[in-house]
């Protein structure tokens, strides 16, 4: 037998009858059947996710005007245009302002619901189907029927006024229409943070709260001390989800506000979109884009990175 070493990317392949080296080893074909395995998303991940952001890369490089059909490249002037734009101040403003009020009444409202919820009564099966069932509803209509009940003369002035209170024009106060949209946001999504706040609590040993019982510590202090350590994996879960949720809403503000009163909810991604698809400013509204991924990646990092001074495990 010929003594060559035939090994291939570090592997010796096994002889054959003839003396010869076999190529397709049980090695290499459990490599294969991994790729293979894999092949279905990374080739969606780079259709569907590396090479947008290319391609939104090179447009920001541009002046893309669809009706004249001029495509001109023009450097770094679409990123000069954000410092000289008058409106992108109060847009960052009014997307700060609904991501913030988005996640800390989500996240509060449905760690609640999920503690309420988790207790050994009666009737908790309906309640957590109600509250879970708006996830399912479709945006647009959810955010259509909320459009209506937040009119001057809705069904919340309406009920309002059973009890002797006037209220507002929800839709085009600029102190109440951003406080509307998160209301119908947090109304729309609370159920799913409330089931995932509600199988980590569900995962909690009751042996735990048996022996900080017999310690004497109180409900409130077993709640932060037992509970919020144990499902803190779970915080960070809802709290990225939820973030980057908020970053994206535009549905809402398409349907309810239109961006208005003013620019008070005009938030970045409807902003965007004005500029792409009704100003038919392309290469603008691709900068814009890239702003916006900036931003999400540096929230995500960000919580990614914080998590080992909170989440359990991982300090």
């Amino acid at each position: 037998m010929s003594q060559t070493d035939t090994r291939v990317g570090g592997v010796e392949a096994a002889p054959t009858r003839g003396g010869s080296r076999r190529y397709w080893t049980s090695r290499r074909r459990d490599q294969l059947t991994g790729y293979l395995f894999i092949a279905p998303q990374l080739l969606g991940s780079v259709a569907f996710v590396i090479l947008p952001l290319i391609l939104v890369v090179w447009y920001s490089l541009h002046e893309w005007n669809v009706l004249a059909g001029t495509f001109e490249f023009v450097g770094a002037e679409n990123y000069s245009a954000l410092a000289d734009d008058p409106n992108l101040g109060a847009v960052l403003r009014a997307t700060g302002l609904f991501s913030v009020g988005l996640v800390v009444f989500n996240l509060g409202l449905a760690l609640l619901l999920a503690v309420l919820l988790n207790q050994k009564l009666r009737g908790t099966i309906v309640f957590r189907t109600l509250f879970f069932s708006p996830v399912v509803v479709s945006l647009v209509a959810w955010t259509i029927v909320w459009g209506f009940l937040l009119q001057d003369d809705g069904g919340v002035n309406g009920l309002l006024d059973t009890v002797g209170v006037d209220g507002p024009n929800w839709l085009r106060g600029e102190g109440t229409a951003m406080l509307s949209v998160v209301v119908v946001q947090v109304f729309k999504n609370v159920g799913l943070n409330m089931v995932l706040f509600l199988a980590a609590l569900q995962g909690v040993p009751a042996e735990m709260y048996e022996a900080a019982e017999v310690d004497g510590a109180s409900r409130i202090r077993q709640f932060w001390r037992i509970t919020v350590p144990l499902i803190s994996p779970t915080i960070l879960l809802t709290s990225i989800i939820t973030v980057v949720g908020s970053l994206q809403v535009f549905a809402q503000i398409a349907v309810l506000t239109q961006g208005g009163p003013g620019t008070s909810t005009t938030v970045l991604v409807y902003y965007l979109y004005q500029q792409a698809f009704q100003f038919h400013h392309f290469g603008y509204g691709a900068t814009l884009s890239i702003v916006l991924f900036a931003i999400v990646l540096a929230l995500t990092v960000l919580q990614w990175q914080m998590r080992k001074r909170w989440v359990f495990h991982e300090s």
